[in-house]
């Protein structure tokens, strides 16, 4: 087992990435304290992972005190805290004309303040540990798309202090951090979000070579995958990296021949 005996804390834990990350920690070996929004959900997945392997606090994280009382948590129920999974995030479609600045602020507030709140009051119990954090990003964070202005600006900055805190924190404490960038994941809110957008319901079968060369796009057990080699000691001192699980290349595009545009119709 890779994360045997590892306390990990993830945010946004009870659905999609963060889910697929919580099972994929507990098969390894690891306790975990989840965190999200929807209380039901997060009761079934402990119901799911065992009382003895999970607990879960339902909270908003952009409150004040909730990086405290997360990990104060996660040391009473677990007795110490070996890694942070920053998943949780918000994701919602604007541009320059739609994002003002109350938008703007809530947006870094969730996918990039309350992340570096949340490394900050974590980090004297994983100087202890010599643990590690993983902050969830997005390959958007490079520059993103026009309609996702406001969600890829938060996740650039996150990157940048994933880049930042993987030297000074490494080098100064022990403390590894590192990012993982997914591309387009298969989750059940974008099922959701696309079919929203007026997508057909099998959307996800027939994208384009552009989106997808494979003929499909990531399911979330493939970002889980990839979060545990980080987690884990396997992954010696890789430290202040950024490790993009996408399937094609972020710099340099070959586009296909006759291509035309993306329609679902």
């Amino acid at each position: 087992m890779r994360l045997k005996n590892k306390v990990i804390l993830i945010t946004g834990g009870y659905t999609g990435i963060g889910q697929a990350i919580a099972r994929a920690c507990v098969k390894e070996g690891a306790q975990v304290l989840l965190n999200g929004l929807r209380n039901e959900k997060g009761e079934r997945l402990v119901e799911e992972l065992g009382s003895n392997s999970a607990t879960a606090i339902t909270m908003d994280i952009t409150k004040e005190e909730a990086p405290e009382i997360l990990i104060n948590e996660a040391v009473k129920k677990f007795g110490k805290l070996d890694a942070v999974v920053n998943n949780a995030a918000m994701i919602v479609s604007s541009d320059i004309n739609t994002t003002d600045l109350s938008f703007m602020r809530k947006m870094l507030a969730i996918n990039t303040l309350a992340p570096f709140a949340i490394i900050q009051a974590s980090l004297p119990h994983l100087k202890k540990t010599k643990g590690c954090v993983l902050n969830i990003g997005s390959i958007n964070a490079w520059s993103g798309e026009p309609n996702l202005l406001a969600y890829s600006i938060s996740k650039g900055a996150l990157m940048t202090l994933s880049r930042n805190l993987g030297d000074s924190l490494f080098r100064d404490h022990g403390v590894r951090v590192n990012q993982i960038n997914p591309g387009w994941v298969l989750t059940e809110n974008e099922k959701i979000n696309q079919k929203q957008q007026g997508m057909d319901d099998d959307w996800y079968k027939k994208l384009p070579d552009l989106f997808a060369p494979s003929q499909r796009i990531f399911e979330p057990h493939e970002i889980a995958s990839g979060a545990v080699y980080l987690l884990s000691d396997e992954c010696g001192p890789v430290s202040g990296q950024v490790l993009e699980l996408e399937q094609f290349p972020m710099i340099g595009r070959n586009l296909p021949k006759n291509w035309s545009g993306f329609s679902n119709k």
